[in-house]
């Protein structure tokens, strides 16, 4: 070989080497990710997170019968919405930046709103479009045209079925779930609840009919059915398998949340479904929570709830409490007799959505310089900056079995904020047992929270904080963190509308929330403005009185949603003048008018037990109120009752009403039971059956209705 030759090849690979270098070093600093850690989601339940806030659509037979809960032996030519409108649903939803609706197909009582083969009972033999009308098929065509998803209710329990209880019935049901899963196109959900078994028409029967709830309904072959023609559909109930119930019907998860369970210990109905809350840090599968809450008490249509819509204060509250503790927030809708979700519902959601876009409009950690104590294999890959990128799909990690780190978030000056949102990279699974936030003030490191689970998507509202830094504090994880996203906002603060109660002597009490803010109230009709009577105390309403107030801060000169009580006449002149058993004299507790007080029938009678009032004089009554106990757990809720009118308290006749409080257990809000008006002094309200079956009865109010 020629020395030319060879001193030109080597020239060539002088030049060579850095670029050879380089190519070493980046196989050299090649970074592997980190292993997935516990039970993960799978594709279905990845999309499942992502579609975060949902509605409900709770419309059927009971919106046309005034129930929450039918028995089943109503009439098909009840049901006759005169102006059903899907669209109407969803481009309410659709404004409101919500992805997608969930109907209730059939709820307990058996009625169809599509027109099933296998029953007479649904909107084929009811007058409404001459019985050719399908609301499934309106809902599924109006999802598609506003680019929602749509979800399936069918109720496992069926008051109008002759066959439920027995094998035939699983037939019916799976024939049924069939219908709804392969004539509407893609289902994203589909919605079993906890409720089976009870009182019921049943054919006609007009019996009690009790199924073993566990094993009764053969769920796996029953969701063998959704796997073949919904591979995409996540299942919820108690158990998942895909979507948890959170276990309460107010829409919050636990600060604590967990989006793993040990699976096998739950079937709809479960009884520790208190569980459900938090789910289980060593939980065997992934079954996120799913926070179902109604915008009004009920979650069927009533007329007088019509200005009990749920303040935006408190919706907002709710989204805090369900998206930002790792779950998903399902806004039920009671839609009204028209066939539209109501006016007042549909201002509410609009509020909610301006305000929770107000709170997250600026994101104040995209201008921050951002650092990490340990950075996986110290590779960019995985440092603090992914966190701020807005892809997904990137995260800071750190290296195996470093399960505590901190990042810091640099604003380069005093910066007010009083939001935090962190996000883990969940398809690797959920981590972070506890972490903390550190804000530097005045040069000082000031711990500012201290909480436990990341998961999908955890949200804090924080003190307004001024701080030229932040630090988040991995302190304990399962496995090394993966945080894929963090989010730093200012809110503007909500002026939150007052309290208004009255107690037994007839006194109001408004009172206001917030520090320095004024009240205004009116009791002539009017509205409420910071025009209007400046409350100071001494309000007395004796006789029936609307009271409307308003909260007012005058240096931010921003007024509050109007708060609207209703009072019946007052209780000055009541007394309990008989109980079934217990100690009369603490039966006051249950006309005090004091929601937080109650009393209770002990066990020394069984159910039916009774309380007798003594309105102190005649009227005029319309119908009687129930509160259940507000104590969470108590025991005796009433489920079943009878109601008597008396003018002596001797001479009763027969009873006035008889019926169901239903979904109380769950949902225990102020029971409403009207009936032909007539006059009467004294009431006795007897407790048939409790929801959980002892043999006492509570009372938290007891009211009438005169009006």
């Amino acid at each position: 070989m020629r020395v030319s030759t060879l001193k030109n090849r080597m020239k060539n690979l002088r030049q060579l080497l850095p670029l050879i270098a380089v190519i070493f070093l980046i196989a050299c600093s090649q970074t592997p990710p980190p292993a997935a850690h516990g039970p993960l989601p799978a594709p279905r339940q990845l999309a499942w997170h992502e579609t975060e806030f949902y509605a409900f659509v709770h419309f059927n037979m009971n919106t046309f019968t005034d129930m929450e809960w039918g028995l089943g032996g109503e009439s098909p030519e009840l049901f006759n919405p005169t102006e059903l409108d899907c669209r109407q649903w969803a481009k309410v939803c659709k404004d409101a930046g919500m992805k997608g609706i969930i109907i209730t197909a059939k709820h307990h009582d058996g009625f169809c709103l599509w027109p099933s083969e296998y029953t007479e009972h649904s909107v084929k033999n009811s007058p409404w479009k001459d019985g050719k009308g399908d609301v499934i098929r309106e809902l599924s065509e109006a999802c598609k045209e506003y680019g929602l998803k749509m979800g399936i209710y069918l109720s496992p329990w069926d008051r109008n079925h002759a066959q439920y209880g027995t094998l035939e019935y699983i037939t019916y049901f799976r024939n049924q779930l069939r219908e709804l899963l392969t004539n509407y196109g893609d289902v994203f959900e589909v919605w079993f609840d906890g409720a089976n078994g009870g009182d019921g028409y049943y054919g006609g029967a007009n019996e009690t009919r009790k199924v073993d709830r566990k094993n009764y309904y053969d769920w796996d072959n029953t969701h063998k059915i959704i796997r073949e023609f919904q591979p995409n559909a996540v299942i919820f109930s108690d158990a998942g398998p895909g979507v948890r119930w959170v276990g309460n019907e107010e829409g919050w998860a636990n600060p604590t949340n967990w989006s793993t369970i040990r699976r096998d210990e739950f079937y709809p109905g479960s009884p520790n479904y208190k569980d459900l809350r938090s789910g289980h840090q060593d939980g065997t599968h992934w079954v996120p929570a799913e926070c179902d809450v109604s915008i009004r008490p009920g979650w069927y249509y009533h007329e007088y709830e019509d200005h009990k819509v749920k303040s935006l204060a408190h919706l907002r509250d709710i989204y805090y409490k369900s998206i930002g503790r790792n779950a998903s927030f399902l806004l039920n809708f009671p839609v009204d007799r028209r066939g539209l979700i109501h006016e007042n519902d549909v201002e509410q959601l609009q509020k909610l959505a301006a305000t929770i876009k107000e709170d997250f409009a600026d994101d104040l950690a995209q201008q921050v310089e951002i650092s990490a104590t340990n950075v996986r294999g110290n590779n960019k890959e995985f440092d603090g900056s992914k966190t701020i990128d807005n892809n997904p799909e990137t995260y800071w990690a750190t290296d195996d079995g470093v399960i505590s780190a901190s990042m810091t978030l640099d604003f380069g000056k005093e910066t007010a904020f009083n939001r935090f949102l962190a996000q883990e990279y969940i398809p690797l699974g959920q981590r972070v047992k506890k972490f903390t936030l550190e804000a530097l003030i005045n040069d000082n490191w000031e711990e500012i929270a201290s909480e436990t689970t990341i998961g999908n998507k955890r949200i804090l509202r924080l003190p307004d904080t001024k701080a030229t830094k932040l630090r988040l504090n991995i302190v304990d994880a399962k496995a090394c963190p993966t945080i894929s996203n963090i989010g730093v906002y200012y809110a503007p603060r909500l002026v939150v509308p007052p309290v208004i109660a009255r107690n037994k002597s007839g006194e109001v009490t408004i009172s206001a929330p917030d520090e320095g803010t004024q009240i205004f109230y009116t009791i002539d009709g009017s509205e409420a403005t910071n025009q209007s009577t400046l409350y100071q105390g001494g309000i007395e309403a004796l006789a029936p009185t609307q009271i409307k107030a308003i909260s007012y801060d005058p240096d931010r000169q921003k007024t509050s949603e109007t708060a609207l009580v209703s009072f019946d006449v007052s209780k000055t002149k009541w007394s309990v003048v008989k109980v079934s058993s217990g100690d009369l004299s603490k039966a006051v507790a249950a006309i005090d008018d004091d929601p937080q007080t109650f009393w209770e029938t002990d066990e020394s009678q069984k159910l039916p037990q009774e309380i007798v009032i003594d309105l102190g004089e005649s009227l005029l009554l319309r119908g009687l109120t129930y509160l259940p106990t507000q104590k969470r757990w108590q025991s005796g809720i009433i489920t079943n009752y009878e109601v008597y009118i008396s003018e002596d308290g001797r001479n009763w006749g027969g009873s006035v009403s008889t019926g169901e409080f239903s979904n109380i257990w769950n949902n225990p809000i102020e029971q409403r039971i009207t009936f032909n008006e007539k006059n009467g002094r004294y009431i006795k309200l007897n407790a048939l059956k409790s929801a959980d079956d002892q043999e006492t009865a509570s009372f938290g109010e007891v009211g009438v209705i005169t009006r």
